[in-house]
C-alpha cells in the first residue's frame, strides 16, 4: 500500500499530438524522412501505448517529417492500442497473422528514404523493412534525435520531483534502521518495500554496497553481512507515475576513520561543485570536467571511473550524458544525475547522487536529503 495520494493526471491526447509533431519537426531538422518507433519509451512518449515489448509481431508507429503519422499493429492489440490516450488521432492501421506485416509498413513509409529506427527494434524488423525498402537507410534514434524526449515539460518535471520526493522519504526512513549485523540483501529489501511504500509502481534497483562492495559502483546486493566500521553506499530508484528516480547517499555503520570522512567530503565538494555549474548554455562535458577536477586536484582522480551523471525520465538512463566529449547544450526542462563517486579496489567506496534540473538562471535538485555523511548503527 501506498502512503501517497492519488497520482497526477493523465496525458491528454492533445498532450501527445504536439509531441508529435514535435518529433516530426526534429525528424525534418536532422534531415531525416521520418522516425519508426517501435514498443518501448520512445513509443510510450510519443503515444501513451505500452505494448507487449517482447514480440515477433511488429508494432510500428511512423512518424514522417512531412505528412500525418499512423500506427502499425497486430489486428488482435488494435483493441488496446486504440484505448490508449495518445492515438485517438492517430491513423491505425492493422495486419493479421499469415499477411506480410513488412509490406504493410513499406505502405505506411510511403517510400525509400532516411529513417531514424527505435534503438530497441528488433533486428528481424528492420531486416524485414530493408527488404521491402532496399533503397531506404536507417539510423538508431540516440545517434539521430538523441535530444527527443530530454527536455522535459512542467508536467514531467512534476512527475520527476515527486519520484525524487518519494526517493528521499525512503532514504529518511532506512537510515532509521539497524545496519550492523544485517545482511546486504536484507537491506536492499527494505529499501524496495519503501519505495513501494511512498508511491513507486516499479523498483529498478537497489544498490547496497558495504565495506569493500562499494568500491564496485554497479554492486547491487548480495549475502555479505554489514560490519560495524562499514561505508555502505545507497544507489536506488525506480517509477513512480511513470517517471524515474534515482539516488545516492553513502551512510557509515559508526564513527568513520579520517580516511573514510575525507573521501566523502572530497566526494560532496564534487557534487556540489558539478551542481553549481548547471546552467542554460554550458556543454553536458562541463557538468563532468567541473567534479573530476575537484576529485582529480584531491589526488583521487583515478579512482573516479565512470561519468558523471546520465538524463532520466521514463527510462533511469536516457540522453543527455554528462560525460567527456559531450557538446550538447544544456538547455531548461532537461533533467540528469550527478553523481561522482571515489572506488577504493579492496577498502571502500563513496557515491553522492542527486537528480537535477535545468532551469533558467541554473540548476534545482530533485533531491533534497542532506549529503553530509550519516552515521547509521
Amino acid at each position: 500500500m501506498s502512503d501517497q495520494p492519488n497520482g497526477p493526471d493523465r496525458f491528454t491526447a492533445d498532450d501527445f499530438a504536439q509531441r508529435l509533431r514535435r518529433a516530426a519537426g526534429a525528424a525534418g531538422n536532422a534531415g531525416l524522412d521520418g522516425i519508426l518507433v517501435t514498443p518501448g519509451p520512445d513509443l510510450l512518449y510519443l503515444t501513451g501505448y505500452a505494448p507487449v515489448a517482447i514480440t515477433e509481431r511488429i508494432t510500428l508507429l511512423v512518424v514522417p517529417a512531412d505528412g500525418e503519422p499512423a500506427l502499425l499493429v497486430p489486428k488482435l492489440e488494435r483493441p488496446d492500442a486504440e484505448a490508449a490516450p495518445g492515438t485517438s488521432k492517430l491513423r491505425i492501421a492493422d495486419w493479421t497473422d499469415g499477411s506480410d506485416p513488412y509490406q504493410e509498413a513499406a505502405a505506411l513509409l510511403g517510400g525509400a528514404g532516411r529513417y531514424a529506427i527505435s534503438d530497441s527494434a528488433w533486428a528481424m524488423h528492420l531486416l524485414g523493412l530493408q527488404d521491402h525498402l532496399p533503397g531506404s537507410s536507417y539510423v538508431s534514434m540516440t545517434t539521430a534525435l538523441p535530444m527527443l524526449r530530454a527536455i522535459k515539460d512542467a508536467d514531467e518535471v512534476e512527475r520527476l520531483t515527486a519520484a525524487g520526493a518519494a526517493a528521499d522519504m525512503a532514504y529518511e526512513e532506512i537510515v532509521t534502521l539497524t545496519f550492523a549485523g544485517r545482511s546486504e540483501n536484507d537491506v536492499g529489501a527494505e529499501l524496495a518495500r519503501l519505495l513501494r511504500r511512498f508511491g513507486h509502481s516499479q523498483v529498478d534497483f537497489t544498490v547496497v554496497g558495504s565495506g569493500p562492495n562499494g568500491a564496485n559502483p554497479h554492486h547491487e546486493i548480495g549475502p555479505r553481512i554489514i560490519e560495524e566500521g562499514d561505508m555502505v553506499v545507497l544507489d536506488f530508484g525506480g517509477l513512480k507515475d511513470g517517471y524515474g528516480s534515482d539516488t545516492t547517499r553513502t551512510v557509515h555503520v559508526g564513527e568513520p576513520t579520517a580516511k573514510e570522512q575525507e573521501v566523502h567530503d572530497v566526494v560532496r565538494r564534487a557534487q556540489q561543485a558539478a551542481f553549481e555549474a548547471v546552467r542554460p548554455g554550458v556543454e553536458c562535458q562541463e557538468i563532468d570536467r567541473v567534479a573530476r577536477a575537484v576529485i582529480t586536484e584531491a589526488g583521487y582522480g583515478q579512482y573516479f571511473i565512470h561519468r558523471v551523471g546520465h538524463g532520466i525520465g521514463l527510462t533511469t538512463h536516457e540522453p543527455p550524458y554528462m560525460v567527456k566529449g559531450e557538446t550538447q547544450i544544456l538547455e531548461p526542462g532537461m533533467c540528469f544525475s550527478i553523481e561522482p563517486g571515489i572506488y577504493l579496489p579492496g577498502q571502500f567506496g563513496v557515491r553522492i547522487e542527486d537528480i537535477v534540473t535545468v532551469i533558467p538562471d541554473g540548476g534545482r535538485r530533485l533531491n533534497q536529503t542532506s549529503r553530509e555523511m550519516r552515521i547509521v548503527h
